[in-house]
């Protein structure tokens, strides 16, 4: 997926995001993410949104530490949010294709990384504010871009020495997909996860569905949908693949 289709769902997201933000009002509970409240939602997301325009702009080559968002409540945490999500998206679309500064998930680029990595935080977190509105199901994600957020996940997050997905006994997880040509073979030990796009060798349990389904339940904002083999499997991902 390229950085001109990553950049127009992050604009898309973000401004709805607000839209339901703004709608939900900033007490409402957000039932995806236990114990936030949509101010909590907003500070954090707009936050990030800043973060990581930071390192476009000034192009630091390091890890810095996130600031705090503003003490400011209401229409001004809505107006805030608004700014750093529009500024975020000017800076991917100044940035030039050879800009280096750091990335903490392998890409093509530091901009492709970017422009990828904030699509998705934003698109998770419109899930987050649109849960705020009691809504029974979240307005629909493409598939491409699910299948493509499912790759960031399981590739890119817990690829990395954070990840808390261990298992004592080996274990084989499938993912598939069952609206886009796309499976992922993820082999589970007491290291990181191992993940490879194909369906190579045996699985103790696959967990399949619709990508944008299985995007939001792997990311722990639906239930897991279609579970075949060894539940236990699926309930260790549950239980420990919170990013």
């Amino acid at each position: 997926m390229d950085i001109a289709t990553h950049l127009a769902s992050l604009r898309a997201e973000g401004r709805l995001l607000a839209a339901d933000a703004e709608a939900a009002g900033p007490d409402a509970a957000v039932s995806t993410c236990p114990g936030w409240q949509v101010r909590d939602l907003l500070r954090h997301t707009g936050a990030v949104h800043r973060w990581a325009t930071s390192y476009l702009v000034e192009k630091h080559t390091s890890g810095r530490p996130m600031a705090a968002a503003p003490d400011v409540d209401g229409d001004e945490l809505v107006a805030w949010f608004r700014e750093g999500h529009e500024l975020l998206v000017e800076a991917l679309e100044e940035a030039p294709d050879d800009l280096e500064c750091w990335a903490f998930l392998p890409a093509p680029s530091p901009r492709a990384f970017w422009a990828r990595r904030q699509a998705h935080e934003t698109a998770v977190h419109r899930v987050d504010a649109e849960s705020a509105l009691a809504r029974p199901e979240p307005r629909t994600l493409g598939s491409a871009f699910a299948a493509d957020g499912i790759d960031e996940l399981l590739r890119g997050f817990h690829a990395r020495e954070r990840s808390r997905v261990r298992s004592e006994e080996p274990k084989v997880l499938r993912v598939r997909t069952t609206d886009e040509d796309a499976v992922w073979t993820v082999r589970l030990s007491e290291k990181p996860p191992v993940t490879t796009p194909d369906a190579e060798g045996e699985a103790d349990c696959e967990i399949s569905g619709p990508a944008a389904r299985l995007y939001l339940s792997l990311w722990n904002r639906l239930p897991l949908p279609d579970i075949a083999g060894d539940a236990a499997v699926a309930r260790l991902w549950r239980e420990t693949s919170g990013v």
